[in-house]
């Protein structure tokens, strides 16, 4: 099939995901999936084969630097050691399981240790896409979880895969300094990225050409970080999180505008491809496997799936105990999750895209020439046990959160209207200084002070939930009012065009005041 004419249908087959998954009331990856599986039954789609390199090099640092950036550091570091633990104790320890399992069915040891490092780490795309109704506190150890658990088992699939095709040896030094060097590394390499970024943007000017390095910077931290052999994954996680921190203070307002708008619809798109292309690698991998082969393949799936579980389940509960050990701090005991919500972290554990990928980085031969033991089978069952996750645990996890009765998270919506009051009071108090360094007239200064007074009246009706309060609601009637004369405006506008009194080129301008203002007053959009 051709570039365009695969591109075209990987769009269409992500719309349709997307719009089948609102309109049922289900997780879009599910119908994404099964979307991609039906696509697979095309030959000429299944003959496309999906490169690894796409997800790892091109996909993965993009899904990444979005996730570091938007998520929120305080909470990492509120529950740092239950992070740490989850993205390499439970990685290796998944691992292991998995390819005992594996050994058991009859893989020798190092093809049962590359599988088991392919569907050891979850998967951050599916995490943040499944779990958004839980608690933020839930979903940011998840994500958190899912950013850097990549690096764990990257570095252990490549022991694995090294060791197997006889370019590696196995010894507690060598092993300690491959994740020495891709942890160390991947950071310093990470810190570097970001101090060059922020020197750049503080000296650009021109939003396209800032916004031009920010697209380049996970690519960049992710390149350099694997040509000193540290982890790519831990340097673009680094990077996101420094940067999450200053962009805020030296990132303008119509860079930040622009970067908004990208990342939101290229990371969109990208969830949505990468759901689609496992379904199709799924059909791809049914085919390369004979009868008796499907079979013990099947057999694997289902095995897998319960360990995946059963030593995520026990780790999670395990390590409760575990931290009390490490952190006897008071304020420590207030941060325990219950039993439920671990229940529900336990059923979160979702594999990706980037476990197939993994899987589809495993060499066809060894050193000596000889096929690679069980890749076809290693493929099938990674596309197996990413089908059962995302479809069997993305369906019942709604019914497990209805079932835990967690609390309400109201943080997010008490720290806005906090932010929101604590922000209009500063302005209100600074309106004198700053009116008398301006040389502002009284009559502007008496105009802007009314409506801050009245901001601050509908913030402080919003934060203490007065829904009926008389502030709120003329707050309401005036952005109802202001709203309906923008679409006014817009409409006469349009018309002045359509009547050739005015250009293409000033409608488009119109349009961009117009519909910024628009967003000022509707909320615009929410960045999670």
């Amino acid at each position: 099939m051709h570039g365009l004419e695969l591109v075209v249908v990987l769009g269409v087959a992500v719309l349709v995901g997307n719009a089948v998954g609102r309109r049922l009331g289900i997780a879009p990856p599910i119908p994404l999936l099964l979307t991609g599986a039906a696509l697979g039954f095309i030959p000429e789609v299944r003959g496309a084969q999906f490169p690894p390199e796409l997800v790892l090099l091109l996909f993965l640092p993009v899904l990444l630097h979005w996730e570091s950036i938007t998520t929120s550091l305080r909470e990492i570091r509120t529950n740092l050691i239950g992070i740490v633990l989850n993205s390499t104790v439970l990685v290796i320890l998944t691992a292991w399981a998995v390819a005992a399992a594996g050994h058991a069915l009859g893989l020798s040891w190092g093809p049962a240790w590359v599988l088991g490092a392919a569907v050891a780490p979850t998967d951050a795309t599916a995490v943040g896409v499944l779990a958004r109704a839980l608690p933020r506190r839930n979903v940011t150890m998840l994500r958190a979880e899912s950013l850097v658990n990549d690096g764990t088992a990257l570095v252990v699939y490549g022991l694995a895969v090294g060791i197997t095709v006889g370019e590696e040896h196995l010894g507690v030094p060598h092993v300690g300094g491959l994740f020495l060097l891709a942890y160390g590394g991947g950071a310093v390499v990470g810190a570097a990225v970001a101090w060059g970024n922020t020197i750049l943007r503080r000296r650009l000017d021109d939003p396209l050409l800032g916004n031009l390095v920010m697209i380049l910077v996970p690519f960049t931290a992710y390149l350099l970080a694997e040509l000193v052999e540290a982890s790519g994954v831990i340097a673009v996680v680094t990077c996101g999180l420094i940067m999450s921190q200053i962009a805020p203070r030296i990132i303008r307002a119509e860079h930040r505008t622009q970067a908004m708008a990208f990342w939101s619809l290229s990371t969109f798109i990208i969830n949505g491809t990468l759901f689609v292309l496992v379904g199709v690698e799924l059909q791809y991998a049914v085919r390369d496997l004979s009868g008796s082969d499907l079979k013990d393949a099947l057999i694997a799936v289902a095995v897998v799936c319960a360990v995946l579980v059963a030593v995520r389940f026990a780790f999670l509960f395990a390590a409760a105990y575990l931290t009390r050990l490490l952190d006897r701090r008071p304020q420590q005991r207030t941060l325990q999750l219950g039993h439920r919500a671990r229940v529900i972290s336990g059923l979160a554990g979702f594999r990706g895209a980037v476990s197939l990928a993994v899987a589809l980085s495993v060499p066809q031969t060894l050193d000596s020439g000889a096929p690679f033991p069980d890749r076809s089978f290693i493929i099938f069952v990674t596309s197996g046990v990413i089908l059962v996750t995302l479809v069997a645990q993305g369906l019942l996890l709604p019914v497990a959160v209805r079932w835990a009765k967690l609390p309400p998270d109201t943080s997010v919506d008490e720290e806005r209207g906090l932010a929101e009051t604590a922000a209009v009071e500063a302005a209100l108090g600074a309106i004198p200084q700053l009116a008398d360094s301006l040389g502002t007239g009284p009559k502007t200064v008496a105009w802007l002070r009314q409506e801050y007074e009245g901001r601050l009246a509908s913030a402080q009706a919003r934060s203490t939930g007065a829904e009926d309060d008389p502030a709120l609601l003329m707050h309401q009637d005036y952005t109802s009012l202001h709203l309906a004369l923008i679409a006014h405006r817009r409409a006469t506008v349009i018309r002045l065009r359509d009547e050739h009194r005015i250009d293409d080129t000033v409608l488009r301008g119109l349009q961009a005041d117009l519909d910024s203002e628009e967003l000022r007053l509707s909320g615009g959009a929410t960045v999670e």
